[in-house]
């Protein structure tokens, strides 16, 4: 009991350490890499005392698994405790690793498109046709614009773009840090109901959780009220028109006709991942890097009579350079860290205590979303992956509890509505998602002032939509 506790220690002051980057003066991947390698480190020092508690499900799984017995008929002289090892090293760390690795190189695949088309400035051809500068209307404007692209690209991503956009079209700090915090908003709500959209429904939809079609279905309409409820609310008090800032727009080099082939080539190959995973069933991480590598060839292509100097700014290989790979790290970092908490049991037993003080997947979710607001949405996510298993329909009919497991089949409403809470309860404080730290960090929002302005438009919106996910799974789809 004593490592299980240790590890449960280690992991909050961990989760301390990231949460406090600007204090501490220390990067959030590098705290996040020292934290999913010492939960492991501490967690095979006390295997004894972990795995006969009988909280882990994957151990258990493992004792009745040919894997041990195939172990044992090779190795019949080692004892409990080098079969203990053998399941941590040899089995849980490459069984972990192998999911770890689809997410990184999807997401690897995908910052890189986008940082491609970016760097030939290809979002200009949207951004430049936005003339108004009324408030109201601009921001139902830019609201709609970040919730699309986000549903395409991701959240993250789609902050990066817009707020570039918004230094160009508005002055005023305060002013930019009000349409920033409702880009914010939206590049969230967008990522909730798209397979590709949130790392959050990535991890879904590549565990098998979710499916393309079905998450697009069922979370477009809770996702899409989520950001109508602050607009509508902040178009009864926002008067006035924005003043653009002076300056004129700056120019990549690159020529109007590369930009629009690098757009569609990029938002095409985005869209294409989910075609290629309906297709081929392979996994969507190869569909990814399937579109990567047409657009390196076509960039390598377009470039090959230019300098040395410009093909290297402008082909992949100079990109890659720009691409924020501390993401990646504090991804892996953090999914290791929650992977070794699910290896040893510790989200069995927090499963275990939201089912017998709720037993209700519509305040599991929403615990699940409102702590999102406070803690990164990915390692939630991934708990609340690690703490319930797929349910087949077999196992439903079988079990005790059917009406409540039912929700834990593939494309269960637990799963539906978990993309939704975990991708938009970020939006309740700006340190909630990577979409507004990404805005914090580049605005410089201050977080008592998005506290105050934006956090309860953000919670009506989210409530609104966990309201709207329950009419229609219980009185129109009956699933």
């Amino acid at each position: 009991m004593f490592t299980l506790i240790l590890m449960l220690v280690v992991f909050i002051l961990g989760y301390v350490a990231i949460a406090m980057e600007a204090p501490l003066k220390v990067d959030k991947a590098a705290s996040a890499l020292f934290l999913g390698v010492i939960l492991w480190v501490i967690y095979i020092y006390g295997l004894p005392g972990v795995l006969n508690l009988g909280y882990s499900p994957s151990w258990i799984h493992f004792l009745k698994s040919s894997v041990l017995s195939d172990f044992k008929s090779k190795y019949p002289n080692v004892g409990l405790i080098g079969q203990m090892k053998y399941f941590i090293t040899s089995y849980e760390v490459v069984n972990h690793l192998g999911t770890l690795s689809q997410i990184l190189f999807f997401l690897l695949g995908a910052m890189t498109i986008v940082e491609t088309v970016d760097q030939h400035e290809g979002f200009r051809v949207i951004t430049d046709r936005i003339k108004t500068t009324k408030k109201v209307k601009l921001l139902w404007i830019l609201g709609t614009i970040t919730f699309f692209l986000s549903g395409v690209l991701d959240n993250m991503t789609t902050t990066i773009v817009m707020i570039a956009l918004l230094r160009k079209l508005i002055d005023d700090k305060k002013t930019r840090w009000f349409f920033a915090s409702i880009i914010v908003i939206a590049a969230n709500a967008g990522g909730a109901f798209t397979p590709i959209g949130d790392v959050t429904t990535i991890m879904l939809w590549i565990g098998g959780q979710v499916t393309a079609l079905d998450i697009m279905g069922m979370v477009f309409l809770p996702s899409i009220v989520s950001l109508i409820i602050p607009l509508a609310v902040v178009s009864l008090y926002i008067k006035g028109e924005v003043k653009k800032p002076p300056g004129s727009e700056n120019d990549s080099g690159a020529t109007k006709g590369e930009r629009l082939i690098l757009l569609v080539m990029g938002i095409g190959g985005l869209i294409f991942v989910p075609v290629f995973k309906e297709f081929t069933d392979l996994p969507p991480y190869m569909g990814m890097l399937l579109s990567l590598s047409v657009i390196w060839i076509t960039t390598e292509i377009i470039h090959k009579k230019a300098s040395e100097e410009y093909r290297r700014k402008f082909t992949v290989v100079g990109v890659l350079k720009k691409v924020d790979i501390p993401t990646i790290l504090f991804y892996l970092g953090i999914l290791s860290a929650v992977a070794a908490l699910e290896s040893a049991g510790h989200l069995q037993i927090m499963a275990s205590y939201l089912d017998k003080h709720m037993h209700n997947i519509y305040a599991i979710d929403g615990a699940i979303g409102l702590l999102s607001s406070i803690i990164d949405n990915v390692p939630l996510t991934a708990a609340a992956m690690g703490m319930y298993p797929i349910m087949t329909p077999a196992l439903v009919a079988a079990s005790a509890d059917p009406a409540f497991l039912q929700h834990f089949v593939q494309n269960g409403a637990f799963w539906e509505l978990l993309a939704f809470t975990a991708g938009t309860g970020g939006s309740i404080l700006i340190i909630g998602s990577a979409a507004g730290i990404v805005a914090m960090a580049l605005e410089k929002i201050d977080f008592i002032w998005y506290m105050k302005k934006i956090a309860w438009l953000a919670l009506l919106g989210f409530v609104a939509g966990i309201a709207v996910y329950w009419l229609q799974n219980e009185f129109i789809f009956h699933h």
